[in-house]
């Protein structure tokens, strides 16, 4: 079966100019982190978090951008409706799933151990 997906480009000009500014941005942001370590930390963080941020509100701008915000929506509804369990049901299933890790466990570590002992003791003879 073929089955057509279609890719979403950046197509316009505009778009490919703001996404390539948004990276321009990071980059002077970076840069500038670097070359002003003589002038403190706080100058430092100050321009970085301020290049970081013209970034991101470049990039906000570009199609992109808007298609990350429309899905972070859309997941945010997606998340709203769904049904959380209450605190009794939580807590219980939480020990539903302790215990059958503690009854795994147990039952892992025996047959390990009775491995152990028809390999080592019965079939090759070897005592510990």
């Amino acid at each position: 079966m073929a089955s057509s997906q279609q890719v979403d480009t950046v197509s316009t000009s505009a778009d490919k100019g703001k996404l390539a500014a948004s990276a321009a941005l990071v980059l002077v942001a970076l840069v500038a982190y670097y070359l002003l370590s003589k002038q403190g930390a706080v100058a430092q963080w100050a321009a970085l978090l301020v290049g970081l941020a013209a970034a991101v509100g470049v990039f906000f701008t570009a199609e992109s951008g808007k298609q990350l915000i429309a899905f972070g929506n859309d997941a945010w509804r997606e998340v709203q409706k769904v049904v959380w369990p209450a605190r009794k049901e939580a807590i219980q299933m939480t020990l539903y799933v302790f215990a059958f890790v503690v009854i795994m466990a147990l039952f892992l570590w025996l047959t390990d151990k009775t491995l152990e002992w028809v390999f080592y003791d019965l079939l090759l003879g070897w005592k510990k």
